[in-house]
């Protein structure tokens, strides 16, 4: 007999806010995070603008030595963990930590660390180089932190599915809880990824937005001027438990994990694939798992990156999957605010969903002026609008075609 699982704690850092109630506040009054690159000279890049947290401290939440020895990735993940098992009222004390783990979402990794290092390689010899620079360069060294900062001796897994990454950790989570193989699980996704190096690269691609004159609305999802997406940085961390254990230590509980899909498009490394056939089939996927019908989802948190070829697809690949319901249907992209938090997204959308249906509110897609006429669903354009939210999904797609959709439903 499988176990229903719920999230009881949520913790953000984000462009848009620290905490899972500024966070929150400023997305549902569609304030953008998005403004022009402080971190490094992008003079000679077409792209000037990203998602930059300029206000994270992280003395604030570990030892000042302890932080020396991480990429900000990792930094970002230990605060946002900390805030969640807070926020979750969660005493560890209390918990058999051998059925306590963590299941992250990364998708680069310590790139600050591999480019700090490069160049101290090139400009002070192989001698110099750092002895922690493997430790802070690798994908599941922030898995690993959050385990050795909290003592967590269950499953400690890092899963790298490109922008599907904590989409697809929150969902294999889902599954050992359901399963159980572990009692409580922090489950989310860390990225720090604004680099000169990983900048110049989306740059080259053509894939980032050159609105360079309008920080605050370069991104705009579905928006028929959209011109690429914008790069952000960030983590997000649920603390996911059984229903049973949650019950147990009187939890408040925002939301259930009733869904999870999973799928590849196998069909280019970071195109999607025409009229988005993989998206809807890992939508079909978790629809099926959740036990839920199409009408009795109120939401989708859309992956919406404002580049043309996703939004289109995904529009399409809604429209496939939920039919004459999909009009029904309040769809939008906080990407519109955060910008692309890469494989941090995931973790940070789901909890909107979350706080949706925590709520009644859905965030807006904002800088939605001149909707695409092929992109014709509700998007939630510009301002949050007040509604009963039942069910939410949240979907990501990922470079190599990866495709991953959650479901959460209100809990009764």
């Amino acid at each position: 007999m499988t176990k229903r699982v719920v999230i009881t704690g949520l913790g953000v850092v984000s462009p848009v806010g620290t905490g899972k109630d500024v966070f929150w506040q400023n997305l549902i009054q569609g304030k953008s995070g998005i403004g022009p690159v402080t971190r490094f000279d992008v003079s000679d890049m077409p792209t000037k603008v990203a998602g930059e947290i300029n206000d994270f401290d992280p003395v604030a939440y570990m030892e000042k030595k302890e932080a020396r020895r991480m990429d900000r990735f990792a930094q970002f993940a230990v605060a946002a963990a900390k805030m969640a098992v807070e926020d979750a009222d969660l005493n560890l004390e209390n918990e058999d930590l051998d059925r306590t783990g963590v299941v992250l979402g990364c998708g680069i990794g310590g790139v600050i660390t591999f480019e700090e290092q490069k160049e101290v390689l090139i400009s002070r010899g192989p001698g110099r180089v750092s002895p922690l620079f493997v430790p802070m360069l690798i994908s599941n060294m922030a898995a690993g932190h959050i385990s050795i900062t909290f003592g967590l001796r269950g499953p400690s897994n890092t899963v790298v599915t490109a922008c599907a990454s904590s989409t697809n950790a929150v969902g294999e989570a889902f599954r050992m809880l359901k399963l159980g193989e572990a009692d409580i699980i922090l489950a989310g996704g860390t990225e720090a990824p604004l680099t000169p190096l990983a900048f110049a690269g989306f740059c080259s691609m053509g894939a980032m937005s050159r609105r360079n004159d309008e920080p605050a609305r370069a991104s705009r999802p579905f928006d028929k001027e959209r011109d690429g997406f914008v790069m952000g940085e960030g983590a997000g961390v649920l603390v996911i438990e059984t229903l049973d254990h949650a019950l147990a230590r009187n939890a408040h509980i925002y939301a259930e994990v009733v869904g999870y899909g999973s799928t590849c498009d196998a069909y280019h490394i970071t195109a999607p694939a025409p009229g988005g056939t993989g998206a809807a089939k890992a939508m079909e996927i978790a629809l099926k798992d959740s036990g839920l019908s199409p009408a009795d989802v109120s939401y989708i948190n859309a992956h919406g990156t404002s580049t043309g070829a996703n939004d289109l697809n995904e529009t399409v690949a809604i429209k496939t999957v939920f039919g004459s319901e999909a009009k029904n249907l309040a769809v939008s992209s906080t990407k519109s605010m955060t910008g692309h938090l890469m494989g941090a997204s995931g973790a940070l959308e789901l909890i909107v969903c979350a706080m949706a249906i925590e709520d009644s509110v859905v965030p807006p897609t904002i800088n939605l002026e001149n909707p695409d006429p092929e992109c014709d669903l509700d998007y939630v354009p510009n301002e949050a609008r007040r509604m009963p939210v039942q069910a939410a999904m949240s979907n990501s797609l990922g470079f190599g075609g990866h495709n991953a959709s959650v479901i959460l439903k209100k809990y009764q």
